[in-house]
């Protein structure tokens, strides 16, 4: 695949890409995230975070560490929607991460405003359903999608 290794991962030259070529890039990553593991998602340009069905937080890289100005060790295991990101339990973000787990697809992006204390922040969020993992992946870019590199 373009953008990627032999292995499937991402290549660091392929974050260097043009601006319209982020959705590629994007929609590379999300189909490689179930085999990265988290040393390889902690390079990415985009905050991951990898939901359990029940919104347990299984994966947190380190730019959504730096986003949220939570440690990835504080996150790992805690409910992403009532414990780590509160904020986040209304229908645009949890109504349809619960609709996609239950109809085992989710392949939806939109708007958000994150309200940390620290750094609210208005973002792009792409949820997307795995079926190898059965679960569900958050990427996190700016609010026009594109790389969160300025963290």
């Amino acid at each position: 695949m373009p953008g990627m290794d032999s292995s499937g991962t991402p290549r660091r030259d392929a974050m260097r890409l043009t601006p319209g070529s982020h959705d590629a890039l994007k929609a590379e990553i999300l189909s490689a995230a179930d085999t990265m593991s988290i040393e390889e998602l902690d390079t990415l340009p985009y905050g991951m975070i990898q939901l359990d069905a029940t919104g347990r937080i299984l994966k947190y890289n380190a730019v959504e560490s730096r986003l949220a100005q939570l440690s990835q060790d504080a996150t790992i295991g805690r409910k992403f929607f009532s414990e780590v990101a509160p904020c986040t339990k209304v229908q645009q973000f949890y109504g349809q991460f619960k609709d996609g787990v239950l109809r085992e697809s989710l392949d939806t992006t939109f708007s958000f405003h994150f309200a940390f204390k620290q750094n609210p922040r208005d973002v792009t969020v792409r949820l997307f359903y795995s079926k190898r993992t059965r679960s569900v992946w958050v990427m996190v870019s700016d609010r026009e999608g594109n790389p969160l590199n300025e963290i």
